[in-house]
Protein backbone atom coordinates (compact mmCIF):
# COMPACT_ATOMS: atom_id res chain seq x y z
CA UNK A 1 0.00 0.00 0.00
CA UNK A 2 1.22 3.47 -0.67
CA UNK A 3 2.23 6.06 1.17
CA UNK A 4 -0.54 8.65 2.09
CA UNK A 5 0.71 12.53 1.47
CA UNK A 6 -1.33 15.21 2.33
CA UNK A 7 -1.39 18.85 1.41
CA UNK A 8 -1.35 21.66 3.81
CA UNK A 9 -5.27 22.27 3.41
CA UNK A 10 -6.14 18.49 4.17
CA UNK A 11 -3.24 19.02 7.33
CA UNK A 12 -4.84 21.53 8.58
CA UNK A 13 -8.12 19.85 9.12
CA UNK A 14 -6.54 16.94 11.06
CA UNK A 15 -4.84 19.75 13.09
CA UNK A 16 -8.51 20.83 14.35
CA UNK A 17 -9.28 16.99 15.21
CA UNK A 18 -5.78 17.06 16.95
CA UNK A 19 -6.36 20.01 18.87
CA UNK A 20 -9.54 18.19 20.12
CA UNK A 21 -7.90 15.40 21.59
CA UNK A 22 -5.44 17.91 23.20
CA UNK A 23 -8.06 19.93 24.83
CA UNK A 24 -9.72 16.38 25.80
CA UNK A 25 -6.20 15.29 27.42
CA UNK A 26 -6.49 19.17 29.73
CA UNK A 27 -10.16 18.58 30.47
CA UNK A 28 -9.74 15.26 31.74
CA UNK A 29 -6.23 15.84 33.70
CA UNK A 30 -8.20 17.46 37.01
CA UNK A 31 -10.18 14.35 37.56
CA UNK A 32 -7.29 11.81 36.92
CA UNK A 33 -6.90 11.50 41.01
CA UNK A 34 -7.12 8.91 43.87
CA UNK A 35 -10.50 7.37 44.18
CA UNK A 36 -11.54 8.35 40.49
CA UNK A 37 -13.63 5.29 38.57
CA UNK A 38 -11.72 4.34 35.19
CA UNK A 39 -15.13 4.10 33.24
CA UNK A 40 -16.08 7.28 34.26
CA UNK A 41 -13.24 9.09 33.03
CA UNK A 42 -14.11 7.09 29.72
CA UNK A 43 -17.48 8.17 29.44
CA UNK A 44 -16.53 11.67 30.40
CA UNK A 45 -14.05 11.80 27.28
CA UNK A 46 -16.86 10.41 25.21
CA UNK A 47 -19.33 12.85 26.03
CA UNK A 48 -16.40 15.65 25.42
CA UNK A 49 -15.34 14.55 21.86
CA UNK A 50 -19.42 14.40 21.17
CA UNK A 51 -20.27 17.87 22.58
CA UNK A 52 -17.55 19.30 19.93
CA UNK A 53 -18.92 17.69 17.21
CA UNK A 54 -16.28 14.47 16.65
CA UNK A 55 -16.87 10.37 17.73
CA UNK A 56 -14.79 8.35 19.37
CA UNK A 57 -11.81 6.94 16.68
CA UNK A 58 -11.20 4.14 19.14
CA UNK A 59 -14.87 3.01 19.78
CA UNK A 60 -15.84 -0.07 17.63
CA UNK A 61 -12.18 -0.05 15.85
CA UNK A 62 -11.61 -3.86 15.11
CA UNK A 63 -14.57 -4.43 17.88
CA UNK A 64 -12.43 -2.08 20.46
CA UNK A 65 -15.30 -1.48 23.15
CA UNK A 66 -14.65 1.81 25.09
CA UNK A 67 -13.46 5.29 23.84
CA UNK A 68 -9.94 5.09 25.15
CA UNK A 69 -7.70 3.37 26.28
CA UNK A 70 -6.70 3.12 30.01
CA UNK A 71 -3.77 1.60 31.02
CA UNK A 72 -3.04 1.37 34.68
CA UNK A 73 0.67 0.42 35.87
CA UNK A 74 1.68 -3.20 34.55
CA UNK A 75 -0.48 -2.50 31.57
CA UNK A 76 0.92 -1.83 28.44
CA UNK A 77 -1.21 -0.49 26.27
CA UNK A 78 -5.04 -0.98 25.38
CA UNK A 79 -6.37 -1.29 29.04
CA UNK A 80 -10.27 -1.37 28.52
CA UNK A 81 -11.78 0.87 30.92
CA UNK A 82 -13.90 -0.64 33.44
CA UNK A 83 -15.31 0.10 37.03
CA UNK A 84 -11.82 -0.02 39.08
CA UNK A 85 -10.70 2.87 40.39
CA UNK A 86 -7.43 4.44 40.44
CA UNK A 87 -5.39 4.50 43.67
CA UNK A 88 -2.37 6.95 44.81
CA UNK A 89 0.83 6.48 43.54
CA UNK A 90 -0.33 4.89 40.47
CA UNK A 91 0.42 5.92 37.06
CA UNK A 92 -2.59 5.81 34.60
CA UNK A 93 -1.84 6.24 30.04
CA UNK A 94 -4.91 7.36 28.57
CA UNK A 95 -4.33 7.53 24.85
CA UNK A 96 -7.88 9.39 23.14
CA UNK A 97 -8.44 9.67 19.66
CA UNK A 98 -11.13 11.59 17.81
CA UNK A 99 -12.72 11.92 14.30
CA UNK A 100 -13.73 15.06 13.52
CA UNK A 101 -15.26 16.04 10.17
CA UNK A 102 -13.62 12.76 8.61
CA UNK A 103 -10.17 13.24 9.68
CA UNK A 104 -8.94 11.85 13.21
CA UNK A 105 -6.58 12.92 15.85
CA UNK A 106 -4.93 10.81 18.47
CA UNK A 107 -2.49 11.54 21.23
CA UNK A 108 -1.34 9.28 24.96
CA UNK A 109 -0.33 11.28 28.20
CA UNK A 110 0.74 9.05 30.89
CA UNK A 111 -0.65 10.33 34.62
CA UNK A 112 0.32 10.21 37.95
CA UNK A 113 -1.74 9.93 40.38
CA UNK A 114 -1.13 11.36 43.48
CA UNK A 115 2.68 11.28 44.80
CA UNK A 116 4.87 8.60 43.01
CA UNK A 117 7.91 6.47 43.81
CA UNK A 118 10.96 7.90 42.56
CA UNK A 119 11.44 4.63 39.78
CA UNK A 120 7.57 5.74 38.56
CA UNK A 121 8.42 9.27 37.99
CA UNK A 122 11.79 8.68 36.08
CA UNK A 123 9.85 6.16 33.80
CA UNK A 124 7.31 9.04 33.07
CA UNK A 125 9.69 11.78 32.42
CA UNK A 126 12.12 9.28 30.22
CA UNK A 127 9.23 8.39 28.09
CA UNK A 128 8.95 12.00 27.58
CA UNK A 129 11.75 12.70 26.93
CA UNK A 130 11.82 9.46 24.85
CA UNK A 131 8.83 11.11 22.30
CA UNK A 132 10.35 14.07 22.29
CA UNK A 133 13.76 12.88 20.92
CA UNK A 134 11.86 10.58 18.47
CA UNK A 135 9.90 13.91 17.04
CA UNK A 136 13.15 15.64 16.80
CA UNK A 137 14.30 13.04 14.26
CA UNK A 138 10.80 13.16 12.14
CA UNK A 139 11.34 15.26 8.80
CA UNK A 140 11.68 14.86 5.34
CA UNK A 141 14.84 13.08 4.62
CA UNK A 142 14.98 11.45 7.84
CA UNK A 143 14.09 7.67 8.16
CA UNK A 144 11.80 5.72 10.22
CA UNK A 145 15.01 3.77 11.54
CA UNK A 146 16.56 7.27 12.76
CA UNK A 147 13.10 8.24 15.31
CA UNK A 148 13.36 4.43 16.53
CA UNK A 149 17.21 4.77 17.21
CA UNK A 150 16.85 8.26 19.00
CA UNK A 151 14.16 6.55 21.60
CA UNK A 152 15.71 3.11 22.03
CA UNK A 153 18.80 4.66 22.58
CA UNK A 154 17.87 7.34 25.19
CA UNK A 155 15.36 4.77 27.11
CA UNK A 156 18.01 1.86 27.75
CA UNK A 157 21.30 4.44 28.38
CA UNK A 158 18.29 5.16 31.25
CA UNK A 159 18.04 1.55 32.37
CA UNK A 160 14.57 1.09 30.91
CA UNK A 161 13.03 -0.86 28.01
CA UNK A 162 11.22 0.08 24.93
CA UNK A 163 7.99 -1.97 24.14
CA UNK A 164 8.45 -3.83 20.75
CA UNK A 165 5.22 -5.02 19.52
CA UNK A 166 2.95 -1.92 19.83
CA UNK A 167 4.41 1.16 17.34
CA UNK A 168 3.31 4.43 15.98
CA UNK A 169 1.17 4.39 12.84
CA UNK A 170 -0.07 6.57 9.58
CA UNK A 171 -2.94 8.71 10.47
CA UNK A 172 -5.21 10.91 8.52
CA UNK A 173 -8.33 9.92 7.28
CA UNK A 174 -8.14 6.28 8.79
CA UNK A 175 -7.19 5.93 12.62
CA UNK A 176 -4.66 3.53 11.39
CA UNK A 177 -2.69 3.69 7.99
CA UNK A 178 0.19 1.48 7.55
CA UNK A 179 2.46 1.82 5.66
CA UNK A 180 4.31 3.73 7.82
CA UNK A 181 4.75 1.51 11.10
CA UNK A 182 6.82 3.95 13.49
CA UNK A 183 8.75 1.83 15.36
CA UNK A 184 9.89 2.48 19.05
CA UNK A 185 13.16 1.07 18.18
CA UNK A 186 15.74 0.97 15.23
CA UNK A 187 18.59 1.10 13.42
CA UNK A 188 20.27 4.78 12.35
CA UNK A 189 19.59 6.05 8.89
CA UNK A 190 16.97 2.50 8.15
CA UNK A 191 14.22 2.23 6.97
CA UNK A 192 10.78 3.99 5.17
CA UNK A 193 12.19 7.57 3.93
CA UNK A 194 10.59 10.37 5.71
CA UNK A 195 8.90 12.47 2.75
CA UNK A 196 6.96 16.38 3.65
CA UNK A 197 3.45 15.55 3.78
CA UNK A 198 2.94 12.39 5.75
CA UNK A 199 1.18 12.09 8.80
CA UNK A 200 2.11 10.01 11.79
CA UNK A 201 2.02 9.15 15.57
CA UNK A 202 4.99 9.03 17.64
CA UNK A 203 4.21 6.86 20.73
CA UNK A 204 7.13 5.69 22.43
CA UNK A 205 6.03 2.66 25.40
CA UNK A 206 8.58 1.95 28.13
CA UNK A 207 8.59 -0.37 30.36
CA UNK A 208 10.79 -0.34 34.20
CA UNK A 209 11.83 -3.75 33.15
CA UNK A 210 11.63 -6.69 30.39
CA UNK A 211 10.48 -5.62 27.28
CA UNK A 212 8.62 -8.56 27.17
CA UNK A 213 4.41 -8.16 27.19
CA UNK A 214 1.72 -10.86 27.45
CA UNK A 215 -1.91 -10.40 25.84
CA UNK A 216 -4.08 -10.71 28.05
CA UNK A 217 -7.92 -13.20 27.25
CA UNK A 218 -9.34 -10.38 26.64
CA UNK A 219 -7.59 -9.79 23.04
CA UNK A 220 -6.77 -6.26 23.95
CA UNK A 221 -5.29 -5.43 26.81
CA UNK A 222 -1.38 -5.88 26.93
CA UNK A 223 0.96 -6.29 30.20
CA UNK A 224 4.26 -6.40 30.92
CA UNK A 225 5.67 -10.05 31.15
CA UNK A 226 7.07 -9.32 34.23
CA UNK A 227 4.87 -7.01 36.35
CA UNK A 228 6.74 -4.00 35.97
CA UNK A 229 5.29 -0.72 35.03
CA UNK A 230 4.89 0.67 31.75
CA UNK A 231 4.43 4.77 30.53
CA UNK A 232 3.40 5.83 27.20
CA UNK A 233 3.61 9.07 25.74
CA UNK A 234 2.33 9.83 21.85
CA UNK A 235 1.50 12.79 19.60
CA UNK A 236 0.49 12.66 16.30
CA UNK A 237 2.63 15.19 13.90
CA UNK A 238 3.11 16.19 9.90
CA UNK A 239 6.47 16.15 8.30
CA UNK A 240 8.27 19.02 6.71
CA UNK A 241 11.24 19.71 5.30
CA UNK A 242 11.63 21.92 8.60
CA UNK A 243 10.41 20.65 12.69
CA UNK A 244 7.57 18.55 12.36
CA UNK A 245 4.00 20.20 12.85
CA UNK A 246 2.74 18.67 16.10
CA UNK A 247 -0.56 18.45 15.68
CA UNK A 248 -1.85 17.40 19.25
CA UNK A 249 0.30 19.63 21.57
CA UNK A 250 -1.95 22.88 22.34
Amino acid sequence: MAIRIYNQSQINEMRKAGQLVAQAHAMLREYVVAGAVLLELDQRVEQFLRDHGATPSFKGHGGFPASTCISVNDVVCHGIPDKSRLSNGDIVSIDIGACLDGWHGDSCVTYAVGKLDSQSAKLMKVTEEAMWRGIAQARAGKTIGDIGAAMQEYTESQGFSVVREYTGHGIGRKMHETPPDVFNFGEWGKGLKLRAGMTLTIEPIVNIGSARTRLLRDGWTAKTADGSRSAQFEHQLAITTGDPEILTKL
